[in-house]
């Protein structure tokens, strides 16, 4: 149980995990970090090499489709393009979530002292998103890939959010549209079966997106300790509909038609298979262990997390 000790103002302020370490402190390291493993991907990744014959623009076995009867119906030329087609999809998805995220980090330092470490560090980060956001971009054209863009419902849910959002919600909603994604670009960056540029893409996207990561998860934590008990209960519940809207648009909808397969069969294959929910589960289940640990999954906003198949 979170909790704030009664001599927390000598003491320091502690949660479930343990001491929270002094936010300057935390802040100053992740700077220390940024200026020496920061990359500018226009220099560092080779845009002008071709697409190479056979290698895949997303592993397999992290292909929504993936071992569904449709999947084993289906050429192997015809899963590689869908494989290319999901690339696509999930980088405009990381630049729908990097764009909010940038702005719920101004409006998270708006009211804050502009020389301190913790905002110095919120700018830098909001550097990484801007070059993750253009990289992202040159990769869907690289793939020669549409852009896929969020519903318009969706769109404009998360207009709602930038503007309602309380700052732990803001923190839990970061984490969500990074930490899963994090994972899968675990497994892609050393796949070799990959394409080089997209194994670059996310070696630079993983190694940087740790320290935002780190910065996130501290916040969180301190915020899910200090924030009065209405802010605690609606993160808890807007987190949970964060994942559920993330879990629906993980995958534009539309990459099963551009493929030529029958989008209703598809999308009920992928709803049904086990394979896609170990996946989602397993990229999910760091993230869900720390927010339970933290006193985030309770109430409603767990039956959401639930719902949205991100947690067992």
């Amino acid at each position: 149980m979170t909790t704030v000790t009664e001599d927390s103002e000598l003491a320091g302020l502690r949660d479930a995990l343990g001491l929270l370490k002094d936010r300057e402190q935390v802040a100053q390291r992740l700077l220390e970090s940024s200026a020496k493993h920061s990359f500018d991907p226009d220099k560092e990744l080779d845009w002008d090499a071709p697409v190479e014959d056979g290698k895949w623009f997303w592993p397999p076995e992290l292909v929504s489709l993936y071992d569904t009867p449709l999947w084993h119906r289906m050429s192997e030329e015809q899963r590689m393009d869908l494989a290319r087609h999901e690339a696509a999809s999930l980088a405009s998805l990381g630049i729908w979530f990097e764009i909010i995220l940038m702005q719920l980090l101004v409006r998270h330092i708006y009211d804050k002292s502009v020389t301190s470490a913790h905002v110095r560090y919120a700018l830098t980060e909001i550097a990484d998103e801007c070059r993750h956001s253009m990289m992202f971009a040159r990769m869907i054209e690289k793939g020669g890939a549409p852009t896929y863009p969020v519903t318009k419902l969706n769109h404009n849910l998360a207009r709602v959010l930038k503007t309602v959002s309380t700052t732990p919600g803001s923190f839990a909603c970061t984490l969500l549209g990074e930490e899963i994604l994090d994972w899968m670009q675990r497994l892609t960056f050393p796949d070799e079966r990959v394409q080089t540029i997209v194994r670059g893409v996310t070696r630079i996207h993983v190694v940087e997106e740790a320290r935002h990561v780190r910065y996130a998860r501290e916040e969180l934590r301190r915020q899910m300790v200090t924030a009065p008990r209405w802010e605690r209960e609606l993160t808890r519940v807007s987190s949970g509909e964060a994942a559920r809207v993330f879990s629906i648009a993980f995958v534009n909808p539309q990459v099963y038609t551009n493929v030529g397969l029958d989008r209703r069969e598809a999308l009920a294959q992928v709803k049904a298979s086990g394979h896609r929910r170990e996946v989602m589960q397993s990229g999910a289940k760091r993230l869900t262990d720390f927010l339970d640990d933290i006193g985030v999954l309770r109430g409603a906003g767990r039956r959401l997390w639930k719902s949205s198949g991100l947690l067992a």
